[in-house]
């Protein structure tokens, strides 16, 4: 069998690079300033490196460091290096080879680890980016090697280049890009100053952008980056202060200011270090404007860290740096694999500690800020169960009353007391404290407590707590009559007979209003209570609640049927049953019916609270 090797040719390559490469013409700059920093980055490691024998070497590492210019009226941008430079070899070795990689190169031959050696390019096809804005790039080079030559190299997005030595100049590199006019945009100081803060924004060389106008005059001269940010530091050399300003530095339209934050950092079995910061949630769950960042040795790639970072954790800001973070050729996407797997799991378990040192180490403040991290807890609870398994034992409640309980305080709060027929502990919960206000004031009074479960997650979360502890069950306070909710041996007997009994139940199905049909259920509740109770059965309301499928079923029945899935119990031993049992006029039998539904409705939609209970009691007196 013969064996032939697959050619590719640059005229088959340009196309393709000024076409498909990079998903976004704008990455050329950063690209291009990311080749100019490792070039000095590898003159520092030679500097490391250096014998005795300096004399061929050309190395002063005093200003490094690497100029944008834009030229308007020459139509040009230059990016400036004074760094390692490059021989007349290399220019035909790393410009003349397409996707031959120096970076990797260099690496080997200095055995630089993953950590320490800060360089930014793997695949040798940053530089031909220029070609996607570009009619023609130049390059002027001079290496740190005393005795090599000055080299100039110019091409037109063609097979065809040409390549000369020239007059000494001083080390490093200048490539001069002549802007295409599809592309004039990026003559425009502000549109590269806003390139160069998004992806430059903390490389470690000091980056600088200078602008001349048409006179040839210097307008501006900025320096662009931070090149020592927050993230890159021991813990020990930074205070709150530090780490609010880093926040502010990354988010300057923030106004408030995160909750905490946790400092990552790891070097094996890969590395990475970033700042996560927790900011005010509460029961929101907003698309974030301002997302956490991903670095690779301080350059940024993107703020879709889907994979790298779990969900639950996506409403987190901050930064994370990793090399070891696998990326396509035009690192603008990630490739997900075992390192990315496991680069997740770190980030959440370090998460996980965070919040239960906060908790164990200063409870109160822990609670302070509970309603603002709850649903992000929650949300990981739900969607990650290592982390569940550590966030149960900080998991707090938080009562009608505000008081706080973990799952298993509460447990061995209400154990004896809060029980159903089953025997499970029953955990009463209120979703709005003011519409259930009268449903909760029941509870009170058995002096039961009344969870307050209220963010958008919490129908999902108390599905997951109850497959994880079969002792417990959740029921909404309002899904049913506070005694038939909490198991009690005190029984009430009906003082209605059986014919009685159906005789109310078709009274009030021939007078129940058109709008408001419900299934109908006679109780046998204390005359204390209301002659009327409206609910929706736990199960119901969770199915609804739980998905969209469930709630389009259900709202497909209620529109077929007419009916809505609400259950009307009526209190057998209410003294008004026997005045309506006992009514010959039919038009006042049914204005008795209608006026104590309205009543029982206007309790169970409008805000409730201590004066309407009074308010409604006192009508329902007037029935009687």
């Amino acid at each position: 069998m013969n064996k032939n090797k697959i050619n590719v040719t640059s005229d088959n390559i340009f196309p393709i690079i000024k076409r498909f490469l990079y998903s976004d013409q704008e990455v050329f700059l950063r690209e291009l300033v990311s080749n100019a920093t490792d070039a000095i980055v590898k003159l520092i490691t030679i500097g490391k490196f250096k014998n005795e024998n300096t004399n061929d070497f050309d190395f002063i590492e005093d200003d490094l460091k690497v100029n944008v210019l834009i030229d308007k009226k020459n139509k040009t941008v230059h990016i400036i290096d004074n760094g390692i430079g490059m021989t007349k070899e290399e220019v035909e070795k790393y410009i003349n080879q397409i996707a031959f990689s120096g970076a990797e190169e260099f690496i080997k031959k200095y055995n630089t680890s993953t950590k320490d050696n800060h360089i930014i390019g793997h695949f040798g096809l940053g530089f031909y980016s220029s070609f996607m804005v570009s009619n023609k790039v130049m390059i002027f080079t001079q290496s740190y090697k005393k005795d090599s030559e000055s080299i100039f190299w110019s091409c037109e997005g063609s097979p065809n280049f040409i390549m000369k030595e020239i007059e000494k100049r001083d080390r490093g590199t200048e490539i001069v890009l002549f802007i295409n006019e599809e592309n004039k945009e990026f003559l425009e100081y502000n549109r590269v100053l806003n390139i160069l803060q998004k992806y430059c924004k903390f490389l470690p060389v000091k980056i600088y952008l200078l602008s001349k106008d048409k006179n040839n005059e210097n307008e501006k001269d900025i320096l662009i980056n931070n090149v020592d940010p927050a993230w890159k530091k021991n813990t020990t050399q930074l205070n709150d202060k530090n780490y609010l300003d880093f926040y502010h530095e990354l988010y300057p339209n923030q106004l408030d200011d995160p909750l905490f934050w946790v400092h990552l950092n790891i070097d094996h079995p890969f590395h990475l270090t970033g700042i996560l910061f927790f900011p005010k949630i509460e029961r929101r769950i907003d698309i974030q404007k301002d997302k956490i960042h991903l670095y690779q040795n301080q350059v940024y790639i993107t703020d879709n860290l889907e994979g790298i970072v779990p969900d639950f954790l996506s409403l987190l800001r901050g930064v994370i740096d990793s090399p070891d973070i696998p990326l396509n050729v035009s690192r603008s996407h990630l490739q997900s694999d075992t390192s990315v797997k496991n680069i997740s799991k770190y980030i959440t378990r370090k998460v996980a500690d965070k919040l239960d040192i906060m908790f164990k180490s200063n409870r109160e403040d822990f609670q302070k800020k509970w309603e603002d991290i709850k649903i992000i807890v929650e949300y990981g609870m739900i969607s990650v169960q290592n982390f569940f398994e550590k966030a149960i034992k900080f998991y707090i409640f938080t009562t009608v009353n505000n008081i706080y309980f973990t799952l298993e305080e509460l447990k061995e709060k209400i154990r004896k007391i809060q029980k159903n027929k089953e025997g499970n502990i029953v955990f009463l919960y209120s979703s709005d404290k003011e519409k259930q206000y009268n449903y909760i004031k029941d509870a009170k009074d058995r002096t039961y407590e009344v969870l307050i479960l209220n963010s958008p997650l919490s129908v999902h979360f108390i599905q997951k707590l109850e497959f994880y502890d079969k002792e417990i069950t959740f029921v909404r306070v309002d899904s049913d009559h506070i005694d038939k909710l909490i198991y009690k041996e005190k029984k009430y007997d009906s003082k209605l007979s059986e014919k009685e009994k159906q005789d109310l139940k078709n009274f009030i199905n021939t007078y129940l209003m058109e709008d408001y049909k419900f299934s109908i259920k006679l109780e046998n509740l204390s005359k204390k209570d209301y002659p009327f109770l409206i609910i929706v059965p736990e199960f119901l309301r969770r199915m609804k609640e739980m998905n969209s499928i469930g709630k389009e079923i259900l709202e497909e029945k209620e529109e077929k049927n007419k009916t809505k899935y609400y259950q009307l119990i009526i209190n057998t031993n209410h003294i008004l049953m026997k005045k309506i049992l006992q009514e010959t006029s039919e038009e006042k039998r049914k204005e008795i019916i209608q006026e104590a539904l309205n009543l029982t409705l206007l309790s169970k939609n409008l805000l409730y609270g201590k004066n309407l209970t009074n308010f409604i009691s006192k009508k329902i007196e007037d029935l009687i």
